[in-house]
């Protein structure tokens, strides 16, 4: 498997990491197309590798990143970082999508967005360079909409660890205290005001986001999972009714359905989901 790893630089100066997957093309002259997975907030690309493997063996090229502040993308101590998730929606993820049009300028592209990774779809400036979309555990973070275990975790992150720690050290110390990774400032400060605003990032930025979600017009596939301990349906539903002018399909799993006894919200692109990829994704991706 040949993996290639790119610095892409962005718009703002500073510089991110991505990793390039090659399609396992066996006995096919041609790719089927191009799969960008986007992470959600903490998570770094490397975590995501079993899933792009999958999908290189079913013969998609694959590129993953880490936003800027997050894993390889951290070129010196995350406190240094200015970014924050507008940012990483205006900057970061046009310089992928950039990237790809390059590498890949005739192949169709799939934006696999984790979380975040699927948030940020409404904040970028333009998804045209985006054939199609899929949404996974995806929603608003509003707090108290949020899944009832994950619920008193926010409360407590969003009222007391975040304001004690964020201002003083200038850095979330996620690894330290063992919370999520080590994060910028912008990214947690901003990530708090959203969540606690009843419509999230759209009820504490005002209109122009609002019409920003509104103007998407790429294809979407939302995948929920019946037992995400962190987005609750109604996170779930919040998000995806600002995306008014995207043709919308809504698909939600059950652990049972794939013989699995939890899914969760983060882990289902380890490999012990295989079936479930192969269940749920692969007619996605070929349709």
């Amino acid at each position: 498997m040949l993996i290639r790893t790119e610095k892409l630089k962005t718009a703002a100066g500073h510089s991110i990491v991505s990793r390039i997957f090659s399609a396992q093309l066996k006995d096919q002259p041609l790719a089927n197309g191009v799969c960008i997975i986007a992470p959600a907030a903490g998570v770094a690309q490397y975590l995501y590798d079993d899933f792009a493997y999958w999908l290189t063996a079913h013969g998609y090229n694959v590129v993953t990143f880490d936003y800027d502040g997050v894993g390889l993308s951290v070129d010196r101590h995350v406190q240094y970082s200015k970014s924050d998730i507008l940012s990483w929606a205006s900057n970061d993820c046009p310089a992928v999508l950039a990237f790809v049009e390059q590498e890949f300028p005739t192949q169709e592209r799939t934006w696999i967005g984790h979380s975040v990774g699927g948030q940020v779809l409404g904040m970028m400036a333009s998804t045209d360079k985006i054939d199609r979309a899929i949404t996974v555990a995806c929603g608003t973070g509003t707090w108290w909409y949020n899944a009832a275990p994950t619920k008193r975790v926010a409360w407590f992150l969003w009222y007391f660890l975040v304001p004690a720690t964020v201002p003083v050290l200038g850095y979330f110390p996620g690894d330290r205290i063992k919370v999520m990774c080590d994060m910028p400032k912008g990214v947690m400060m901003q990530w708090r005001r959203w969540c606690l605003n009843k419509e999230y990032a759209i009820g504490s930025e005002g209109q122009w986001l609002r019409d920003r979600f509104a103007n998407v017009k790429t294809p979407i596939t939302s995948i929920a999972f019946s037992d995400d301990d962190m987005m609750s349906k109604k996170n779930v539903d919040l998000l995806h009714r600002y995306f008014v002018g995207a043709p919308m399909t809504r698909i939600t799993v059950t652990p049972s359905e794939v013989n699995q006894k939890r899914i969760g919200h983060i882990g289902w692109h380890r490999k012990r989901y295989e079936e479930m990829w192969d269940k749920v994704f692969t007619p996605l991706l070929a349709a």
